[in-house]
């Protein structure tokens, strides 16, 4: 029996939890799918399913099994994939995911710019704030901002997360109090809330010296959608916390004004860095490698290198 269709078939009947709705999956009868399992499992010697006529479940063997099979079969698919653009250049899909705020800060711009460059790339960008398992949920590639020492994962620094104090010439003109370390909390404050982040203090340094600063213990707004906080910012509501990935551009056209610009003010556990992101028992694809150099280029054009 072919191996390789047993070893596709065993996986198709995991993830369906059937072997009728496998079957239907893949065009062919129960009985194949069937006959294909009960042929590794004798080549094995082990059960990979507990079989009944309510259900069809894994076994500890068969869990064990399924993650060395899928990355059996993705490894094939990418290998044919990366034979075939050879000779072909550059195609197929790519599935990345994404911070919200990433979107349209630069990230747009990236996508467009690529796809007129490789016009037989297929991409899907999902932008979320959770945490995403890049092996689990199949993605190809994920752009997070953090450091390059992360688990599981290769990780290329693509920009640079610097952080700035902003605030609109509006709101400076109705509060004309100076904004320093001992004024801070008698401004206005947006606030952009995560769990990963403190809820008590930032960090600023200068001139090699580093101390906390307290949170304005009664922000006028604050949110989980960063979005909305910097279009809050730009209407003259009070100050943000802005990364330069995002707000350089309003900076450089006077809509924002980049306040205590000679304090270095910590991303605290977002990081320093913007990353590019793939699972480390995946081999980078010519796709996925030529998406991270043209948002690379991307951002160095824009200073965030």
């Amino acid at each position: 029996m072919d191996k390789l269709g047993a070893i596709s078939m065993f996986v198709a009947t995991a993830e369906h939890g059937s072997f009728s709705r496998a079957a239907e999956q893949l065009g062919k009868t129960p009985s194949a799918l069937t006959k294909a399992v009960t042929h590794l499992e004798d080549e094995l010697g082990v059960r990979l399913f507990e079989r009944s006529t309510r259900r069809t479940v894994l076994t500890e063997a068969g869990r064990l099994y399924l993650e060395t099979a899928r990355q059996v079969l993705q490894r094939l698919h990418e290998a044919g994939e990366e034979v075939s653009q050879l000779q072909h250049g550059l195609h197929g899909n790519l599935r990345m995911t994404a911070p919200l705020a990433f979107g349209r800060s630069f990230l747009d711009e990236a996508c467009a710019g690529f796809l007129a460059a490789y016009p037989q790339i297929r991409l899907r960008v999902d932008l979320s704030d959770a945490f995403v398992d890049l092996a689990d949920a199949g993605y190809d590639l994920a752009l997070r901002e953090g450091r390059g020492d992360q688990p599981g994962l290769i990780a290329r620094v693509v920009g640079r997360n610097r952080i700035a104090i902003c605030a609109s010439p509006d709101y400076l003109a109705r509060n004309p109090l100076p904004v320093g370390p001992d004024s801070v909390e008698r401004h206005d404050w947006l606030l952009y809330r995560h769990t990963s982040l403190s809820r008590l203090q930032w960090w600023v340094e200068k001139d090699g010296q580093r101390f906390g600063l307290s949170h304005s213990a009664t922000p006028r707004l604050e949110s989980d959608n960063y979005d909305l906080l910097l279009a809050n910012c730009l209407a003259g509501v009070g100050l943000l916390h802005v990364p330069l990935w995002s707000g350089a551009p309003y900076i450089a056209d006077g809509r924002l004004v980049h306040l205590m610009a000679d304090y270095e003010i910590d991303p605290d556990a977002f990081g320093p860095q913007i990353l590019a992101v793939y699972p480390s028992h995946r081999r980078a694809s010519g796709k996925v490698l030529a998406f991270i150099d043209y948002l690379a280029h991307v951002l160095e054009a824009r200073g965030l290198a």
